[in-house]
């Protein structure tokens, strides 16, 4: 794809190609290792750390995809077995699509119990995959066929799930036990389980008594280095006819923590707002915030509704504290005016529940910056 195709080098959200991928060259370099050497890996981060891009950004290394068929499937919103095996099902049938005709006739050949979604385009001729959540309706036995499918590819599979701790949280209690099982009998098929729940990922991996224990290489995934992140910013500007100062890199940086979905957001409004042959300086920061933060207004608004009156008043103390300590403190609930440390706790409990604020050792901050901030003001 031409670079210059794109109006706003800083993509936000997605993987375009290695042109707009910032650094991360000794983490790609170390995932590649390690399933070049036949082993599983555990990749554990926050949130918004860039996770999903640096799977992709291995899955698209030329070395990489010549040797290996690549398969990512974002379980985060899955609460069952069946939405894991449907979304996995789906992930493997768009990647053969493009193949052509014979590779998708003989996914169903294999995975029988999904051929009642295999169709015919009347106009085109053309295969398609239509078929719902409910037609699931063995979803071990649809598992089975899955792997039996990678299992007698042409070439070594690789599988990178999204959200893995969230099987943890699925209806069916055995999950894990039996993912487990079947990635163990896997000869030509290695994972990546990428997770954002640091503590829930290192238990599942590291703990003697979860299934999963020993059976991946964990890796985390730290910022970027600012000075890399500085030059990625300043050859995308100076590319395009513009220019930003060193100083404006630095405390979007600062600011967001090298969390690089919150940096890249920033920097791409940063850049709209940048006119060609013009520089950006750090004037423009406050405006660029706002500019990002207005556009989701609705949608923090929407979140506030749905959560109860003590809920709100501990999220807004968090927020206005940027990261909070003794939470349950008679000094912190008598600065904020909040209710009894049990209503605290309580509040607590569920805004970490629904990923709303995150905790880092004894320390709690809100998870979404923008949010944040928004919050900090008397919304």
């Amino acid at each position: 794809m031409d670079r210059f195709a794109i109006p706003n080098p800083f993509v936000v959200g997605r993987y375009i190609s290695p042109h707009y991928f910032c650094d991360r060259q000794k983490e790609t370099n170390f995932l590649m290792k390690q399933i070049d050497n036949g082993r599983n890996v555990a990749l554990i981060s926050p949130r918004r750390m860039g996770k999903t891009g640096l799977i992709n950004h291995c899955f698209q290394q030329h070395s990489f995809a010549e040797r290996y068929h690549t398969f990512f499937v974002d379980i985060y919103a899955t609460t069952s077995l069946a939405e894991l095996v449907y979304l996995l099902g789906k992930a493997i049938y768009e990647e053969l699509k493009p193949k052509g005709r014979q590779w998708t006739e003989r996914f169903f050949q294999v995975i029988g119990s999904l051929r009642m979604g295999f169709k015919l385009d009347a106009m085109t001729g053309e295969p398609s995959f239509d078929i719902g959540l409910g037609d699931i309706q063995t979803p071990q036995t649809t598992l089975d066929e899955i792997f039996e499918y990678l299992e007698s590819a042409e070439r070594p599979c690789v599988v990178a799930i999204d959200e893995f701790q969230q099987i943890g949280n699925y209806e069916e209690k055995n999950v894990e036990a039996l993912l487990r099982t079947k990635i163990q009998q896997c000869h030509n098929t290695l994972f990546v389980f990428a997770g954002s729940e640091r503590h829930v990922m290192n238990n599942m991996f590291n703990s003697s008594s979860k299934p999963f224990y020993q059976s991946a290489i964990s890796m985390g995934l730290a910022p970027i280095p600012l000075e890399a992140y500085t030059d990625f910013c300043q050859s995308l500007f100076e590319e395009r006819g513009k220019q930003i100062e060193k100083d404006v890199v630095a405390h979007v940086y600062a600011q967001f923590e090298g969390c690089t979905w919150f940096m890249q957001m920033l920097m791409n409004e940063l850049f709209a707002l940048t006119a060609p042959n013009e520089v950006c300086s750090t004037t423009v920061l406050p405006i660029a915030a706002n500019n990002v933060i207005t556009t989701q207004e609705e949608t923090y608004k929407y979140l506030l509704s749905n959560l109860a009156p003590k809920q709100k008043m501990v999220l807004q103390a968090i927020a206005r504290e940027g990261k909070a300590r003794n939470v349950t403190s008679a000094a912190f609930m008598r600065k904020y005016n909040l209710p009894s440390a049990s209503s605290v706790q309580a509040a607590i409990k569920g805004l970490l529940k629904n990923d709303i604020i995150t905790q880092e050792d004894d320390a709690y901050q809100v998870y979404d910056y923008f949010f944040s901030t928004w919050l900090a003001k008397d919304y």
